[in-house]
């Protein structure tokens, strides 16, 4: 979500450097940071923290098509904490077939309102086509939970040590395989019709020494209009009408109107695949790290002598393995992504007009 100050100075899209990994890292710990469900935007009056602070909860609670909140439970400030008792339910040791089909039905109900919520929303998915993805979905999950579990107890050849590993594994693959169809499942729509591709903004050339732009505006509290999908360059103002009227910050929106140059099936495959594999990215060390810890600290003495704590110790692993994987995962690819026109469809260069196949264009990627 880019905004600006009021006047001529714009406010950039993030204190970091988003075109090399650790500055999308930095971006990413930022929206995902679990603290952004719970903070107000506060009044600030210039580039100061304060307004770094207020633009990091923007960005991790507005949708960057629609400009509209996501819901609560599905934004990536709150994924952490929404897995975590997801995730230790499907690792939780010796859980049996029902246990095991209820906790990858949860898992992938989660996961089909996280893609829907997070995605490209130039092209919707209806209901009827929803519903038919998230049953598919479900299905494969639980069948490859169910058909490993059933695997590999006949695997005689192995030792049982290897056996309760590759047990404690199944989980990740269910996870894995079934994320990615997931993922595919609930954006086909995207990939069937394409995603909107917008010229690259250039910013405009302002003097070094300009003067200061005047303060955020404060005070008289005025409804604000509803977010367009493409927003327009007046600037305009949201205000959160739940919030104490002192502490009312308004966010001014001067993001110059893009036009789409059109859909591309070819943006929208990169969008998705590469959404995917950072799904994918996020779910190895969680699914992978606790439960092999988890088995060998269980053959530890201090452990067999207290057995009650193998549930904190197997949340506590989880949680601090997916607070660190989950930025790195994020970042892995840009969110708004450039590509050079010549990797699209043809008619993307002659709708470019400048005949320069290099030109790159971007769209929104999703996370």
């Amino acid at each position: 979500m880019s905004a600006s100050l009021p006047g001529s100075r714009e406010l950039p899209a993030s204190q970091y450097d988003l075109s090399t990994y650790w500055g999308r890292v930095k971006q990413s710990a930022g929206i995902a940071d679990p603290r952004n469900g719970v903070n107000p935007f506060w009044e600030v009056k210039t580039m100061t923290p304060e307004i770094w602070q207020a633009k990091k909860i923007v960005d991790s609670t507005l949708h960057p098509d629609t400009g509209q909140p996501v819901f609560l439970p599905f934004r990536m400030s709150c994924f952490v904490i929404s897995n975590l008792i997801v995730t230790a339910g499907m690792l939780t040791p010796n859980m049996g077939t029902t246990g095991t089909l209820l906790w990858q039905i949860t898992n992938q109900s989660l996961n089909v309102g996280i893609n829907s919520a997070n995605a490209n929303k130039s092209t919707l998915l209806s209901t009827s086509q929803m519903t038919k993805s998230y049953l598919l979905a479900v299905s494969a999950s639980c069948s490859v939970a169910l058909g490993l579990n059933a695997l590999v107890p006949r695997l005689k050849r192995l030792s049982p040590t290897t056996r309760t590993i590759l047990t404690r594994l199944v989980p990740f693959a269910a996870v894995a395989s079934a994320g990615v169809l997931n993922v595919f499942l609930m954006r086909a729509e995207e990939i069937r019709q394409g995603i909107d591709v917008y010229r690259v903004q250039k910013k405009p050339d302002h003097p070094p020494d300009s003067s200061p732009p005047p303060p955020f505006a404060t005070g008289e509290q005025k409804t604000p209009p509803p977010f367009p999908l493409n927003p327009s360059s007046n600037p305009s103002t949201t205000q959160d009408p739940n919030l104490n009227p002192s502490k009312q910050v308004v966010v001014v929106e001067a993001q110059a109107q893009q036009q789409s140059l059109g859909k591309s099936r070819t943006a929208a495959l990169h969008a998705v695949t590469q959404t995917a594999i950072s799904r994918v990215l996020n779910a190895t060390p969680i699914m992978v790290l606790p439960p092999l810890i988890l088995v060998r600290l269980q053959q530890q003495a201090w452990l067999k002598t207290r057995p009650r704590l193998v549930l904190p110790l197997n949340l506590g692993l989880i949680l601090t393995t997916s607070v660190v994987a989950l930025p790195l995962a994020l970042a892995a690819f840009p969110q708004r992504q450039r590509v050079p026109v010549r990797k699209l469809e043809m008619e993307f260069a002659h709708r470019l007009g400048s005949g320069d196949e290099e030109e790159e264009v971007e769209f929104n990627r999703g996370i």
